[in-house]
């Protein structure tokens, strides 16, 4: 598939997925945001896909919006990507192919510079993040009088506390790499230089250690548990899922790959082998 704003590279189980605007810093347009959807699909549809990874073209991760069109930027009433949306919910979103809590692979964030705005919200749906020593991460959108979206006031608490979040959320200001790390934000910080070769590496692990139903089970339990609020069914959950996965070919072959000191075999996929106890997505595939 060609893309004009991302770019889409798949070698030995993990893509890589560029934001490619770099002489605007990667800020976001509708087509992009389009089209990361577009590439995440791709990779969850591709049981070769093991991981991937998003990174920014040049000196930036992403400077959030686009602001070419001034003062109207955040007025989607006004702009004709968003003219498709049904007239009594003008706040809706274009349809995207798949959110990305519902890819069955992880999706790992390779912050190399500025990720403000968009830039730093749309990392916070993904599922791991790791920063270089450069970036700066900030959720800005009060000090540009809009509230903070991509799901922000509904993932930051579950993921640094609401206490954090808030004060995040409700100063808008910028954090250097070490402070997202203290609030974590961000699992890591590396230099430089070594931010992409760490996430490869860290991809190429999930590829080469793990079971990948198993991780696609892992993934959607921990978003799926970040909102459930009864215990019982959450142990129900994952007693069952734990339970179905030993009784699977993949539990057999970890424990003789492991037993017998060599490289495991999975024989599961994804994209046919999943649970069916497990609910289905939120979006359609």
């Amino acid at each position: 598939m060609a893309y004009s704003e991302i770019l889409l590279e798949v070698a030995d189980g993990v893509a890589l997925v560029t934001l490619n605007r770099p002489e605007r810093l990667n800020a976001y347009t509708s087509t992009m945001g389009r089209e990361l959807s577009e590439a995440f699909a791709t990779c969850d549809a591709d049981d070769a896909v093991r991981a991937i990874i998003v990174t920014g073209a040049g000196r930036a991760f992403c400077a959030g919006a686009d602001l070419a069109r001034g003062g109207e930027t955040f007025d989607r009433t006004a702009a004709a990507e968003y003219q498709g949306v049904p007239p009594e919910r003008p706040w809706e979103k274009p349809a995207h192919a798949i959110a990305p809590w519902d890819v069955r692979k992880p999706i790992i964030a390779a912050i190399n510079g500025p990720a403000v705005g968009v830039g730093a919200t749309l990392p916070m749906q993904w599922d791991i993040r790791l920063a270089a020593e450069s970036a700066k991460i900030g959720f800005v959108f009060v000090r540009r009088g809009v509230v903070p979206e991509a799901l922000s006031t509904w993932i930051m608490p579950r993921l640094v506390g609401m206490a954090r979040a808030a004060e995040l959320l409700l100063t808008g200001r910028i954090l250097d790499a070490r402070e997202a790390l203290a609030f974590g934000i961000v699992s890591r910080v590396v230099p430089d230089a070594e931010l992409l070769p760490a996430a490869r590496a860290l991809a190429a692990e999930i590829a080469r250690e793990t079971a990948p139903v198993s991780v696609a089970i892992a993934k959607w339990l921990l978003w799926d548990m970040a909102s459930e609020t009864d215990l019982a069914r959450a142990d129900d959950l994952d007693a069952r899922a734990f339970w179905w996965s030993g009784t699977q070919p993949d539990a057999r072959e970890g424990v003789r790959a492991f037993l017998e000191k060599r490289p495991p075999r999975w024989s599961m996929r994804p994209s046919r082998d999943l649970p069916d106890f497990l609910p289905p997505p939120s979006r359609a595939r």
